[in-house]
């Protein structure tokens, strides 16, 4: 295989790709092969190829789609909600709860939300779409005092921002934040369906209310590369 055929196919699919809406099914190898008159190996590598540059999503059992990668930007100034942030960006989210459960806060989340070891609370698992491309996993914990209900309110409303507004009466925002490039826990690996090798963005968050200061959420999302790009502002 010459090097450089694999790269103008990838460069010639990528100029097509260009405009297309997120989504949007690619060819497969054997369609790519028989178009261009090359082997499949030389396929593979212009869809490779074009996974890197991180304009195509290989899906395992569906096929290959167009990528859209967002600006996530987290800053203070922002509501630390979700899926208003991806809205901003000009996407389209969507979560799907996987776990919700009332557990006793272990001693690192307690210790963020100013509350004692084994304190009551809910804990949420959720997995988020971005223009219905797979992009995130999440762990969120709520305490009992401030939401004795989550269970009901996450299937029937889908930014737990909005519910903390809405049924627990406070107004969410952003008291600290930590960005790090980490290799996720198995179960995380799985729920993104992405290598067990392959770094994602961690993001640890807590979030107080705004009138009394008091801490309402603390969360860690682990978001594909592929599929946002962190943005944090310092606000001076």
């Amino acid at each position: 295989m010459v090097r450089s055929r694999y790269l103008e196919i990838a460069d010639t699919v990528a100029a097509e790709l260009a405009g297309a809406p997120a989504g949007s099914r690619v060819a497969s190898e054997h369609e790519i092969a028989t178009r261009f008159g090359v082997g499949r190996a030389a396929a593979r590598a212009a869809l490779q190829e074009l996974e890197q540059r991180m304009l195509v999503r290989r899906v395992r059992g569906a096929g290959t789609f167009v990528n859209r990668r967002i600006d996530y930007v987290i800053s203070q100034r922002k509501a630390p909600s979700w899926h208003q942030t991806v809205r901003d960006a000009g996407a389209t989210p969507r979560s799907v709860v996987r776990d919700v459960r009332r557990c006793a806060l272990p001693a690192g989340e307690a210790e963020r939300l100013e509350r004692p070891d084994g304190a009551p609370a809910s804990m949420l698992v959720r997995q988020y779409y971005v223009d219905e491309l797979l992009t995130g996993w999440s762990n969120e914990w709520i305490p009992a005092d401030v939401l004795p209900d989550l269970d009901n309110a996450v299937h029937a409303v889908e930014s737990v921002d909005a519910i903390l507004r809405q049924m627990a009466k406070v107004r969410p925002v952003r008291a600290w934040c930590r960005v790090s490039y980490a290799l996720p826990p198995d179960e995380v690996t799985a729920g993104l369906e992405t290598e067990s090798h392959r770094p994602v963005w961690l993001v640890e968050s807590l979030s107080k209310d705004a009138d009394t200061g008091r801490p309402v959420l603390f969360s860690r999302t682990w978001s594909r590369p592929d599929a946002e790009r962190i943005v944090v502002e310092l606000d001076c």
